[in-house]
């Protein structure tokens, strides 16, 4: 696989990261500047050489090599710490990898929960020895996780989670149901919130776990949705041994572990690159518009020029949390902005081609794979303002934590668990 190649395509902006922190960087900074220069032009050349031709579907082995490459060279956790595998870089390094990748249709979507969230979470609040048992071989493609949070009924209200966990001389014992759970049909591992104690208030009774997806017990059953495709599955818990050393940060403090990864996971999905390859980048969109004789229409015109200037700012927001991060400042509430303004950008670009396409965005060829493409955005885009919290969830977390608005009124507040009307508990 390390040998295969396929063309580079134009870079969108090749100076980008080095203009964006040039100020920070100052007159001292002639030598970092050179340094992202040589690692750019590296990265370059490694990705020609070794970034595989694209699949239509998932191949779980080539993806496992392909990270496993990543790593070897160099290129997997650029800004994890070393003791864990990590490059132990700044986030300048990070961007620049986004960029160059984008040219290129990496197969490394079944690792992105474990290194955008799970990994993250577990080098905030593991122990030891959880941080050295998992994320090496997290890093390496190994092994791959999910986040088993959401359930029947409990959806933007986590914190309302009916799935148990009882403790026993060794340990725990899980019994629940979980829903909308990414990569659980491929996951070895997940990160599972479940409640220990229904005798305290909703928030908390909680503790996350690290749980075995292979263990006895563990069913997984695909969910199909408008697409046609099953990216989500539901989780059912049918007495599911947790060894005691399986408790990520504290028992009963599991809300939070749960604050810590939603951050993470806010984060991840407002910074969320896109591919030059993706009809809804903005190189695509103007492409697209180009290619109709539609880029000098008024109209499209200025939904192009919307669609750079939010793309844009959302490039430089994430460069931005990702330096304050790296210098010790979590992202904390304002992982919601990126994610709130990930999700609206989204919808844009979607709007905007759809003006583009016309009638054609409702039907294509069979064998126009660019118009597949459109479509499968169109119908997949509308889940993006739930995934991850909904839009109505973030600007609520927004005005509370960031603007210091009233918080929402709440009737449950100190009330224990089992007093509440929760899900199926009546």
């Amino acid at each position: 696989m390390c040998e295969q190649s396929i063309p580079r395509r134009r870079s969108r902006c090749q100076c980008r990261l080095e203009s964006s922190i040039r100020n920070a960087v100052g007159e001292a900074g002639g030598a970092e500047m050179s340094d992202l220069s040589t690692y750019r032009e590296n990265l370059r050349a490694w990705l020609r050489a070794n970034a595989p031709a694209p699949t239509p579907t998932i191949d779980l082995n080539a993806a496992k090599a392909f990270q496993a490459c990543l790593f070897d060279a160099g290129y997997a956790g650029i800004t994890w710490p070393k003791d864990v595998g990590g490059q132990g870089l700044g986030p300048e390094y990070q961007q620049i990898f986004s960029e160059e990748s984008s040219d290129y249709e990496l197969p490394t979507s079944p690792f992105g929960l474990g290194m955008g969230m799970c990994g993250p979470t577990l080098n905030d609040l593991g122990t030891a020895q959880q941080r050295t048992r998992y994320l090496p071989k997290l890093l390496r493609g190994e092994e791959i996780w999910c986040q088993l949070f959401s359930e029947p009924g409990a959806g933007s209200d986590v914190a309302s989670l009916q799935t148990r966990a009882v403790r026993t001389d060794d340990g725990w014992v899980v019994d629940g149901q979980k829903v909308w759970t990414t990569n659980a049909q491929f996951a070895d591992y997940g990160t599972l919130l479940a409640r220990t104690d229904p005798d305290r208030p909703k928030h908390s009774g909680l503790t996350m776990f690290v749980i075995d997806m292979r263990a006895p017990g563990v069913t997984v059953r695909p969910l199909r949705d408008m697409t046609g495709h099953a990216p989500f599955n539901e989780v059912i818990l049918d007495s599911v041994r947790l060894p005691a050393d399986a408790v990520i940060g504290e028992v009963n403090d599991g809300w939070k572990a749960a604050v810590v990864m939603l951050g993470h996971e806010r984060v991840a999905i407002g910074s969320r690159g896109n591919s030059k390859t993706n009809p809804f980048d903005f190189d695509g969109v103007h492409a697209m518009a180009r290619d109709l004789n539609l880029d000098g229409d008024p109209a499209i015109r200025a939904g192009l020029a919307d669609l750079y200037t939010r793309e844009r700012v959302l490039d430089l927001f994430n460069i931005r949390v990702g330096q304050e991060t790296s210098a010790g400042t979590p992202p904390g509430a304002r992982g919601s902005v990126g994610k709130l303004a990930g999700t609206m950008l989204a919808r844009l670009a979607v709007e905007v081609v759809s003006e583009i396409a016309g009638p054609a965005a409702a039907g294509w060829e069979p064998d126009d794979t660019r118009a597949d493409a459109v479509a499968l955005g169109i119908n997949s885009t509308p889940s993006s303002g739930i995934a991850g919290g909904t839009n109505e969830i973030q600007r609520g977390i927004i005005g509370e934590r960031i603007l210091g608005l009233p918080k929402e009124p709440s009737v449950d507040r100190g009330v224990p668990f089992r007093e509440l009307k929760v899900g199926t508990q009546r």
